[in-house]
């Protein structure tokens, strides 16, 4: 007949005890992993702990998947009102889910456009065009070594032109004041070709997450890693697992919209509090068909100040949009004035430039403010000149069961901090390490 061994039993034969005491812990869990946040990296996240067989549950805080990767419908014509590039695509992993799922891109220099540059309505030419081209070399490490210090300190030996053309690199590109950019954590960002995606990046990543499953509605609150696994707590509730992967951007987690109990380490917060947060921003503006002479992908950038610049995407996939990009502490100021102050604003702005009969064409606006979104707190992360170290402190397990992973902790490794692809990379390896 089968024996029946008692737990007492097996303490007694000594080998199985471990065993045994792992299995009760785990009887306790309602999952073996938590995933929090369902933007690229808790996607990622969650797809490989599909494929390993584990069971999880990913957490999200809003009432869709892809966090800041969003394709805004509520003009009736769709936007990408935060990430619109597949950036580096001859290694991002979102060209391929992409190929999979049946979504069309389109190569980036494959679309036609010009550039024009006004100043309150009136054209302007570029005071000095090889400034702009220069600035690759200064952040070039291939060049000469980049130190961690401010971009505008890199470039302060180069003259006025210099120090104006990275300033707008880094408000228009990265949504900073290039004084509190480390120029070293900008020189690793990797580079390559880059893919649109006419049906919207966003539709691309929500297709992605389909088969997960997915809370929506979910506020994390605070996590318990006191004991053994974590307890999480939701405004839905609470619920045990052996560990968690927290996606959630930089911005939640400095203002501290996550409790930890107990305090993380002081590795993982010196990660955090070299970390920033830019406020790229963007204002969609939608028209009648009306097209004001201006041609499909004319990009009008218009300078009304040192620090106050728009950039005017016109009709992009031939839509009836114009797209306002704009970012740094412009971006906040107007972010704060609210919706139909900044809409206003911006078709001001583009009414100078198209013409009085702008005004008369519109339609209606959306403003895309993560600066103010609770659920971001600002559009990507940068490390703060000094700092360049921080996105690898902040990717280091905490108790081997807290795990960090997103666009901040998407470092060198995982082809750059700051987009998409490098989100997914991240949170694709922390599922492999739990």
């Amino acid at each position: 007949m089968p024996s029946l061994l008692t737990r007492r039993r097996l303490l007694q034969i000594g080998v199985a005890a471990p065993f045994v005491t792992r299995a009760l812990a785990q009887a306790t869990f309602d999952y073996e992993v938590v995933v929090i946040g369902a933007g690229a990296a808790g996607i990622a996240a969650g797809r490989t702990l599909q494929r390993l067989g584990k069971s999880f549950v990913v957490l999200e805080a809003r009432n869709r998947v892809g966090g800041r990767v969003f394709t805004d419908t509520s003009l009736g014509e769709g936007f990408d009102a935060g990430a619109i590039y597949i950036h580096w695509a001859e290694t991002n992993p979102w060209r391929e889910i992409a190929q999979s799922l049946g979504v069309a891109t389109l190569d980036s220099s494959s679309v036609p456009g010009s550039f024009r540059l006004f100043q309150n309505g009136e054209t302007i030419q570029r005071t000095n065009p090889r400034a702009y081209e220069r600035l690759s070399e200064r952040f070039d490490p291939d060049i000469a070594p980049v130190p961690d210090e401010p971009m505008t300190v890199r470039v302060a030996g180069d003259g006025a032109d210099a120090l104006r053309a990275v300033s707008t690199l880094a408000r228009m590109a990265l949504g900073e004041e290039a004084e509190r950019v480390s120029a070293l954590d900008y020189a690793r960002l990797w580079s390559g070709d880059d893919l649109l995606v006419p049906e919207g990046y966003g539709t691309l990543v929500t297709r992605a997450a389909r088969e997960l499953p997915v809370r929506l509605n979910t506020i994390v609150r605070a996590i318990d890693w006191s004991g053994q696994g974590v307890t999480v707590v939701t405004d839905q509730g609470r619920l045990r697992a052996g560990a968690a992967i927290i996606t959630v951007p930089v911005g939640v987690l400095r203002a501290e919209g996550i409790r930890f109990t107990p305090r993380l380490p002081d590795a993982t917060l010196r990660g955090l509090e070299g970390l920033g947060m830019g406020a790229l921003t963007k204002i969609a503006l939608r028209f009648d068909g009306a097209r004001f002479g201006v041609p499909e992908g004319t990009d009008l950038w218009d300078v009304a100040g040192p620090r106050a610049t728009f950039d005017f995407e016109c009709w992009p996939f031939d839509r009836n949009l114009v797209v306002a990009v704009f970012g740094g502490d412009h971006a906040r100021d107007i972010v704060r004035m609210g919706e139909a102050a900044a809409v206003d604003l911006a078709l001001s702005r583009f009414a100078q430039i198209a013409g009085a009969d702008a005004r008369k064409a519109f339609l209606g606006g959306r403003l895309a403010g993560w600066s103010l979104d609770p659920f971001s707190q600002g559009s990507y992360s940068h490390a703060l000149p000094g700092h360049a170290d921080a996105r690898a402190l902040l990717a280091m397990p905490v108790g081997e069961r807290l795990f960090f992973a997103g666009e901040a902790t998407g470092g060198e490794n995982f082809g750059g901090a700051m987009t998409v692809g490098g989100a997914f990379l991240a949170g694709e390896a922390a599922a492999r390490a739990v």
